[in-house]
């Protein structure tokens, strides 16, 4: 009989990088003409998506636009330190000394006006954030992120959430409705806190303008105060990508999901647009300025008016008060990581909204000045400067890196997830991080001397 042929072994797939080849070949002969927009796109595109080069230049973006926060809001912050010091002078002049008086004075005025004059850098942050995303850089940051976000269990889909967490967490966790995987969405809530949201700039840049020399560092031009900044903003996003990595892998374990996207051409923004997104950006602040944090701030001054302390008692009215004793009740518990009094005091009230820790510091140094006439002449800033050392003003920067002080953002988690499991678990790891990682900044500043 005839010898049976031999069996042949099946032939090897193509690897991925042929099929990505032969992709591009069809792209390329699929192309009859190209327009000179689309040539320019492909090579801006080269520069900006280069897996190294782009990944710098992202980079470069977001310092150059925290610098611009601190040097180009000096004058307008002063203008409206200013207004409100006039304000206040007119309704002392114009009211007798008494709770009416006390309350607008020292309550509205001084508590929200201590939160109103960070408008102008908010809108500087949101200025370069909507030009870039008009110009149509945005979505391909997220194509560079999806990466980086693959390594850690996430895609780039989550990035848009991600983003938009940086002005609220709530209409980032909102966004993600558009992630159709369950765990990649569950796990893109759960890290939204902790990207640096616009409630966390009033903080930040109270505390780096008091605590951090405002110079170059080594003889540059690069400002120590926005470098500080662009740190605390790397430092949300490091620290979101690290959890992510450790919720992916244990107990929302899964894999990332493919991500496609469609890029824009680049186009220059439209003023008018650009102006009318700032124009809502800041209306939503002074809104929230003039309901949340007013409500809150006069609950707080309330809290420490009374009960009245003894006319003939050496004890401050701050730590006489009802807010004063639930505070000394608070900093037993955060002394260990380097908190004082003035810190256990914001941070009650400032779980309604970040920005609420410094109208509460603010309402307490107003309400301090009354009983002490040296301090009547001091600011809030100089007030810090005599009772905080540095160790503890960088050990706050560093809690609010990660505190979970916004109740708006857990009742949006709740709604989103269908129940309180998933926001106390986000509330109890973002305490435990926070307070570690306030501890252990607090320790080593210590250590290195600065405490």
């Amino acid at each position: 009989g005839r010898a049976q042929d031999e069996p042949q072994p099946p032939a090897a797939a193509p690897s991925d990088a042929a099929l990505h080849q032969r992709a591009r070949a069809l792209a390329r002969a699929a192309i009859l003409a190209e327009t000179p927009v689309r040539r320019w796109t492909q090579r801006i595109d080269a520069i900006i998506l280069h897996p190294v080069a782009g990944f710098l230049i992202l980079l470069a973006l977001m310092f150059v636009m925290f610098q611009a926060v601190y040097a180009w809001s000096e004058a307008p912050i002063g203008w409206i330190e200013d207004g409100i010091a006039a304000l206040q002078g007119a309704v002392t002049a114009a009211l007798p000394d008494g709770f009416v008086r006390g309350l607008i004075v020292e309550g509205l005025l001084a508590g929200v006006g201590a939160v109103v004059v960070f408008l102008p850098q908010i809108l500087i942050l949101f200025l370069f954030i909507l030009l870039l995303e008009a110009s149509g850089y945005m979505t391909r940051a997220a194509f560079l992120m999806d990466g980086l976000m693959a390594k850690v269990g996430l895609s780039g889909r989550g990035f848009i959430p991600l983003l938009s967490s940086f002005a609220c967490a709530v209409p980032g966790i909102m966004a993600t409705r558009s992630i159709s995987d369950e765990k990649d969405r569950l796990t893109t809530i759960l890290i939204a806190p902790l990207m640096t949201c616009s409630a966390r700039l009033p903080v930040y840049t109270l505390i780096i303008g008091v605590f951090i020399p405002n110079r170059g560092v080594a003889g540059t031009p690069i400002g120590m105060q926005g470098l500080v900044l662009f740190g605390l903003y790397v430092a949300g996003i490091v620290g979101a990508l690290v959890v992510a990595f450790v919720l992916r892998r244990t107990v929302v374990r899964g894999s990332a999901a493919g991500f496609m996207m469609e890029m824009p051409r680049y186009q220059w923004p439209r003023l008018r647009d650009v102006a009318i997104g700032l124009w809502q950006r800041a209306w939503i602040f002074l809104r929230r300025a003039g309901t949340i944090i007013a409500m809150t701030t006069v609950v707080l001054w309330l809290l420490l008016t009374f009960p009245q302390a003894p006319a003939d008692s050496d004890v401050r009215q701050v730590d006489y008060s009802i807010a004063g004793r639930i505070a000394s009740g608070l900093e037993v518990a955060v002394r260990p990581i380097g908190f004082n009094h003035d810190i256990a005091l914001a941070l009650i009230p400032a779980m309604a909204a970040r920005e609420v820790a410094v109208s509460a510091m603010a309402t307490a140094n107003a309400i301090d000045a009354d009983d002490d006439e040296e301090a009547v002449a001091q600011s809030l800033g100089e007030r810090l400067q005599g009772r905080w050392s540095l160790a503890t003003a960088l050990a706050f920067l560093a809690w609010f890196v990660f505190a979970p002080q916004c109740i708006s953002t857990i009742a949006i988690t709740r709604r989103e997830t269908n129940g309180w499991k998933w926001p106390l678990f986000m509330v109890g790891y973002l305490f435990a991080l926070a307070y570690a990682a306030a501890g252990i900044t607090y320790w080593t500043a210590v250590a290195f001397g600065l405490g």
